[in-house]
């Protein structure tokens, strides 16, 4: 492996079983780089227009990019793309932990997978060697039990498995594909699809190492980071994980509270319930000895950060296993706040149950936030539930339906395709959905950060909170740094933002904020680094940092423009499938409930409601700003020849 990439991609037929190796040239990774992008383009090249998310024409992508596996935090990131089942367009998502660096040892920059196998297989990968293997022994299996079945079956305790839980087999919408048993490439579906391929996991191993073409700026890079880490706020987030934002979003009437309804817990007791705080001290493995700094907190692959949950504790008679991790941010608020439960431990029971069966803990736990508010409003009985009284704040209740919704038994089977699904099975309850494309809205309200309505509607694969910078790091009032932190000013500057915003208004200004800092995050996700340890305004490093570190890593001349200009690619060819696909401007809107009920019960946020026609003039600048056409919300042929996408607008007859 030389200048970052291992120089070949993995093209497996499950149709024939036939494993082919491509290596491409150097001018095709100068353009398309890897993470999403790469598989943005291999997606398109591979799959015909309006085929089956779950049908054998869907192309299933793994890929890493140029600094996976280096020795630098934040950089083993993996992107999964194919069609996605909830929307029909573009699926996407990304999973970090050990897996995408031995892939990269291992000998690819992506996998490339088509067709549907007759059998259960598995993919096992090492050193360059590939072959499908029988899984007939490990379908219908929980993800730990895999995980330790292959390991013994591989005689390898340092095998890296990505695999799908039951839930996948089953083709559950909001199937997730899971590695460590609790790392999740969880968002648009990318588990159901694995599982209509019949395919149970990708095994992979490698004894090389990433060879950069300059190790000694990779070595500054990783002395930068370890030299800024202490004292900064990123050290008290590797402390207490994303779980952080708990009461951050309660302080701003931005936590999301039963089904969206308010924007607060109850309680300020309720709210702390629930914290990152009591997590740390309560229910993080070794906590009860002090000692869970050093025993509660994980890592990905070279990371000093540590950001990753242990939980060791247990709920009723339910043991929580601590190699199943531990609740993100999202996850306590979808199965905490969303549905009204204050029981840290409920909560974290949900989160080993999704890590077990293979799920996306956001859209689960969003889906049963909406049928329970269905419940209480009289849409539903207990004659369809199977029994279970669904109300806010009954843990027993939630995690009794979340069992039969990841077993597809009674109730369960309709609501395990998702909130958006199965209101149209039973033909109401659209008047209490979150969802933009099919896909439940996550943990971060448009109410209070303005600029997320636009990027929730207009995002091609559905509301997503880590697309764009949130509106709280727009005005340098809102930042808490300390030291020699870089911070706020310096890192937004480097992308041109340099002009304060107030948080809660949609303008010009702030349209061009929101569409840069897009940017800058699809850079990211092409090439495969974290958006807490690297971006564009509060992070360890900033857009610089990624320029030096793509031009260690490969040795070619990378500035921040170039950085850009690989996220604007990106965010472009995602728009121009979507067209492919059948989606455009009617698809780019957000949930009537925010438009047409103000939120209530107390906080910051009490009585705001989003105005549709801000929304709607803010969607159009943001589409000129965007060079997309304000009546489709398609990307202009000169947009696509703009950003080296001609071929693209050829074939979209543009």
């Amino acid at each position: 492996m030389n200048n970052g990439f291992a120089g070949k991609i993995l093209h497996v037929d499950l149709n024939t079983g036939q494993l082919e190796v491509e290596k491409p040239d150097e001018a095709f990774y100068r353009h398309y780089l890897g993470g999403s992008l790469m598989g943005l383009y291999y997606l398109w090249k591979n799959s015909p227009a309006n085929a089956d998310p779950l049908g054998p024409e869907n192309t299933l992508i793994f890929a890493i990019s140029a600094p996976t596996g280096l020795p630098v935090s934040g950089q083993s990131r993996c992107t999964a793309t194919c069609l996605s089942p909830s929307s029909g367009g573009v699926s996407d998502s990304q999973a970090g932990g050990f897996w995408p660096a031995e892939l990269k040892f291992a000998g690819f920059d992506a996998i490339v997978i088509r067709g549907v196998s007759k059998e259960p297989v598995y993919l096992w990968i090492k050193n360059g060697h590939v072959e499908l293997r029988d899984a007939g022994h490990l379908w219908g299996r929980l993800t730990l039990d895999v995980d330790t079945e292959l390991k013994e079956e591989l005689s390898d305790n340092r095998i890296e498995i990505a695999q799908i839980g039951p839930a996948g087999e089953q083709m559950s919408n909001f199937a997730a594909v899971m590695n460590m048993s609790n790392r999740a490439w969880g968002r648009t579906g990318v588990g159901a699809v694995m599982g209509s391929k019949r395919l149970k996991a990708i095994v992979v191993r490698g004894t090389s190492k990433a060879q950069p073409a300059n190790k000694e700026s990779v070595t500054a890079l990783a002395k930068r980071s370890a030299k800024l880490l202490p004292n900064s706020d990123m050290e008290e987030f590797g402390r207490l994980g994303t779980a952080d934002t708990v009461m951050a979003n309660y302080g701003a009437g931005g936590l999301p509270t039963y089904n969206w309804n308010s924007g607060v817990m109850p309680t300020l007791a309720a709210a702390e319930a629930i914290s990152g705080e009591r997590l740390y001290d309560e229910l993080l493995r070794g906590a009860a000895d002090g000692k869970q700094d050093k025993l509660g907190r994980d890592t990905c692959y070279a990371c000093i950060v540590r950001c990753k949950r242990v939980v060791e504790s247990e709920w009723r008679e339910h043991q929580l296993v601590p190699e199943y991790g531990g609740p993100e941010y999202e996850t306590i608020a979808t199965f905490g706040s969303y549905c009204g439960v204050d029981d840290l431990q409920a909560v974290s029971y949900a989160n080993q149950l999704c890590n077990q069966y293979g799920v996306d803990t956001i859209s689960c736990g969003a889906t049963l936030s909406w049928a329970i508010e269905c419940f209480e409003n009289g849409l539903l009985t207990v004659e369809d539930t199977g029994g279970i009284e669904l109300r806010f704040g009954d843990a027993t209740a939630l995690i009794a339906m979340l069992e039969m919704t990841l077993k597809r038994e009674g109730f369960g089977d309709i609501l395990a395709d998702g909130s958006a699904k199965a209101a149209d099975q039973l033909g109401k309850g659209h008047e209490y959905l979150l969802t933009v494309k099919g896909q439940e809205l996550p943990a971060h309200m448009p109410q209070v950060k303005r600029s997320l309505a636009l990027i929730y509607a207009a995002n091609p694969f559905g509301a997503d909170h880590q697309s764009s910078e949130h509106d709280p790091m727009y005005n340098p009032k809102s930042y808490n740094g300390s030291g020699d932190w870089p911070g706020y000013k310096i890192y937004l500057s480097q992308i041109g933002l340099d002009k304060p915003q107030p948080t809660k208004v949609i303008n010009e200004e702030k349209i061009e904020f929101a569409l840069k800092t897009q940017y800058n995050y699809s850079a990211m996700d092409t090439m495969g680094i974290c958006q807490f340890v690297f971006g564009p305004a509060w992070q360890l490093l900033g857009p610089q940092d990624m320029a030096d570190l793509l031009a260690a890593a490969t040795g070619w001349d990378v500035a921040v423009d170039d950085i850009q200009e690989y996220g604007r690619r990106r965010l472009n060819l995602m728009r121009a499938l979507n067209a492919r696909e059948g989606l455009s401007r009617e698809k780019d809107t957000l949930p009537k409930k925010l438009f047409d009920q103000a939120l209530s019960g107390g906080g910051r946020s009490d009585g705001i409601q989003l105005d549709r026609k801000e929304f709607e003039s803010g969607l159009v600048m943001y589409y000129q700003l965007a060079g997309w056409d304000v009546q489709t919300g398609v990307p202009t042929r000169v947009t696509l020849q703009d950003v080296g996408l001609e071929w693209v607008a050829d074939e979209l007859g543009l």
